[in-house]
């Protein structure tokens, strides 16, 4: 069997069996959630809700504001306590939701539609109005995606199933559990956007994963490549290349070589929205690393971190650091507090200190450039930036930098990379 991959990349420690054979479990929401009007790329969502409105499983709290935006809708029953700022897991305070959980968990509007007879059209209004995004981190609006431009269009639908970062699971859980669901949202997608190449991409070291695919994909007309475990395989730029030997260009998007990557957990939220009304209003995802019970759930929006912590059996010991993501392109927290959000892909909690090694000066190894998976040269961005020349790390491509901290992994000095990196680009922004 052909195995597909990229030039660079990385080899990290994968530390997946903590919970790769943990079924999915499904979390009962707490008394109080907490949703942000801001969980997506782009605009954040206009509140159309206030203090004392009734709501229900699935009415809309958040409008969508811009043509890069998402709607957000209540994951409970209940009655809106507040609107009020709130710690985010992506940094800083947002303005968010609080709903009064009542328990009794009535949907707004629920039904069992033919999916065989939905135009691509129609579809992707369904997608738009449930407010679903990519489930895979990046939370980019998937109407949006589904929309090329004028004058563009898709050829080849890949379904992402790789989930390189390290300790993560809930992609595979679901591969392994859901497979047909998967696949039957990858055909309404590719209905949608009007391809008729269908891939569903997943990498070796899931082979339980594989072998439920390859009993149903000839059913549905997906085609199984089989990627070699590497980070950051699962990168958009990176998988395209890996599968199609097409490379975007630079400062260009999948559409313009003619693809259309979707997370595997996007396909099946696209599949329960168009099947039964369903808005993206939970998700799965990995509690894994310093907890009593490293597990997979399936959790509403809103869900504050300690709450899944705690079911997870409660932290192993002093935690050191807690991270929203994987430990490559996550995101550390400063308190349990926040909220579950929709690109929120696991929390992982270390219990001491991982990276023992001094910082030092560079040492001009060139480790760096030959694991890029972008064919950058890391260690001479790095150095204009330190001396403040911006306007030179643009010039050698700082702005393609994808930011999955390869570079940084790799670097025997401990350089601060991946942060001066994100300096420069904020900076550039200006």
């Amino acid at each position: 069997m052909k195995r597909y991959t990229f030039p660079g990349g990385i080899h990290p420690k994968e530390n997946k069996s903590i919970t790769e054979d943990k079924k999915i479990t499904e979390i009962q929401p707490p008394d109080e959630i907490i949703v942000p009007l801001s969980q997506h790329t782009g605009s954040p969502s206009k509140p159309i809700v206030e203090k004392g409105s009734k709501v229900h499983i699935g009415t809309k709290i958040g409008e969508i504001t811009g043509f890069i935006s998402a709607n957000i809708h209540s994951p409970v029953s209940g009655e809106v306590k507040k609107m009020d700022t709130h710690p985010h897991p992506s940094g800083g305070e947002i303005l968010s939701v609080f709903i009064t959980n009542d328990g009794k968990d009535e949907w707004e509007n629920v039904s069992d539609r033919d999916v065989e007879s939905i135009s691509g059209g129609d579809i992707i209004e369904i997608v738009k109005e449930a407010g679903i995004v990519g489930l895979g981190g990046a939370a980019f609006p998937t109407h949006v995606k589904m929309s090329p431009p004028k004058g563009k269009q898709y050829d080849t639908l890949i379904l992402n199933g790789s989930e390189c970062e390290p300790y993560l699971t809930c992609d595979y859980r679901l591969m392994v559990e859901r497979p047909e669901d998967i696949l039957l949202g990858g055909r309404l997608i590719a209905r949608a956007i009007g391809v008729k190449r269908c891939i569903i991409a997943i990498e070796e070291n899931k082979p339980e994963a594989i072998r439920k695919m390859e009993k149903i994909v000839g059913r549905y007309d997906f085609e199984i490549s089989t990627l070699i475990t590497k980070y950051p395989e699962g990168a958009e730029k990176q998988l395209i290349w890996a599968i199609t030997e097409e490379e975007v260009p630079t400062g260009g998007l999948p559409v313009d070589v003619g693809v259309c990557v979707q997370n595997v957990g996007t396909a099946l939220a696209v599949y329960e929205a168009v099947k039964y009304n369903k808005p993206l209003i939970e998700r799965a995802i990995t509690v894994t690393g310093a907890v009593k019970r490293p597990s997979n759930f399936k959790v509403r929006i809103g869900t504050p971190f300690k709450e899944l912590i705690e079911k997870a059996g409660g932290y192993l010991g002093i935690p050191y650091k807690l991270i929203s993501g994987g430990p490559m392109m996550g995101i550390s927290q400063y308190t349990d507090d926040v909220p579950v959000v929709k690109g929120t892909t696991g929390i992982l909690v270390f219990k001491e200190e991982t990276n023992s090694l001094v910082r030092t000066a560079c040492i001009r190894c060139g480790r760096c450039i030959n694991v890029c998976p972008m064919n950058l040269m890391p260690t001479k961005i790095l150095a204009y930036i330190e001396n403040g020349d911006f306007s030179n790390a643009k010039e050698l491509g700082v702005l393609d930098c994808m930011e999955c901290g390869s570079c940084e992994y790799i670097c025997p000095a401990r350089r601060p990379i991946v942060h001066n990196i994100k300096l420069a680009k904020l900076r550039l922004s200006k």
